[in-house]
């Protein structure tokens, strides 16, 4: 399909820069695609009475690294130049791909600085040297700490990894450090959150739970490719970038028998769809998975697992507005849009969500 039929117009004032609180008192919109469809207003609050006893949802449990880092490239002979380098994929225990700004600047060989004086661990620097150039800005950074310290360095002088529409407008800040964490988040290694999941509260679970809704983890680890656009101009020239993820063989039996008893699989943030849907067999059986997952799911596609959604409203032209298009129609993703936009609803990470109920 032609990547500019995901277009839309946002005003500016839509984009949140920061979660309400409580973070289940977000807004929600209902989306029931059919015959006659319907859109509901509601908040996030009113989920356990929007969802059956017996229904499951299913969350990413991963959690996110303060990954952009800035620096200082060092060359023997120079001034030193200005590097934001945003970590995206942990390839050994002390190499990192990285996106740098401005990669034009670095050549292999060099030495990057990050932090100021005492910033990071016991030895008060971060050091690492650009071993690899690829494409788009992307390098290989391999560290001089490694495993553990190389995570509490990088965890010390390191910034929340905001989205740029958020990091444009204003910087990050201590409350960052925990606004851009879901409830759930557990498993080290994303440097994008899984913003579905930050709406919910214990609260919350413990309410589903009371009727009759469990809540079941997998892990995906976000990569820096989804805040990438979408080049191409139809989405038959894109290629996503590649993520990490895992369903446990006791997550999987869980959701098996959840599907046996005829209830629905609810995945929490658009991570979770993608980990289910690799997941998933073509007799619609998830099997226990852990791997690379580089799916795209756009129109025409065949869900063989998730039976709805709970998600975020996401950028024009992107992946996520694609997959939204394919699990409700696109004629549907529109028209929910359009009223989000007309109704005041909060847009991006930090905003407002949609319950999708094909």
């Amino acid at each position: 399909m032609r990547v500019d039929l995901f277009d839309f117009e946002l005003p500016p004032e839509r984009i949140a820069l920061r979660p309400v609180s409580p973070r289940d008192a977000a807004r929600l919109l209902v989306v029931r695609p059919g015959a006659e469809p319907e859109l509901t207003d509601a908040q996030i609050r009113d989920l356990p009475d929007l969802l059956n006893p017996g229904d499951a949802l299913v969350v990413n449990d991963t959690r996110v690294v303060p990954a952009r880092l800035n620096g200082m490239r060092r060359r023997e002979i120079g001034e030193g130049v200005r590097v934001e380098a945003m970590l995206h994929k942990r390839v050994a225990t002390d190499t990192w791909l990285a996106l740098a700004r401005p990669a034009k600047r670095l050549a292999v060989g060099d030495r990057i600085h990050f932090g100021g004086e005492g910033d990071a661990c016991l030895l008060g620097t971060l050091d690492a040297t650009v071993e690899e150039k690829g494409e788009a800005g992307e390098i290989r950074l391999r560290f001089d700490f490694a495993g553990p310290t190389l995570d509490e360095a990088i965890a010390t002088v390191g910034h929340m990894p905001l989205p740029p529409y958020i990091a444009a407008k204003r910087p990050d800040d201590a409350k960052d450090r925990t606004d851009y964490q879901t409830m759930f988040a557990h498993e080290e290694g994303s440097v994008a959150a899984p913003t579905a999941g930050l709406h919910f509260t214990p609260e919350l679970v413990v309410r589903l739970a009371a009727r009759g809704i469990a809540t079941h983890r997998v892990t995906l680890h976000v990569g820096a490719g989804t805040f990438l656009p979408v080049k191409a101009d139809d989405t038959s020239g894109h290629r996503m970038h590649a993520e990490w993820g895992e369903v446990s063989l006791e997550t999987t039996a869980a959701l098996n028998a959840v599907k046996a008893a005829g209830r629905r699989i609810v995945s929490v943030g658009s991570t979770a769809t993608r980990l289910l849907e690799s997941a998933a067999a073509e007799d619609g059986r998830l099997k226990a998975w852990r791997g690379e997952t580089d799916i795209f799911i756009t129109p025409g596609y065949r869900f063989r697992f998730i039976d709805g959604m709970l998600t975020n409203f996401h950028l024009p032209r992107s992946t996520l507005v694609m997959l939204v298009a394919a699990l409700i129609g696109h004629e549907e993703q529109k028209r929910a849009y359009a009223h989000a936009i007309a109704s005041g609803y909060r847009f991006y990470s930090y905003g407002d969500a949609c319950l999708l109920l094909p």
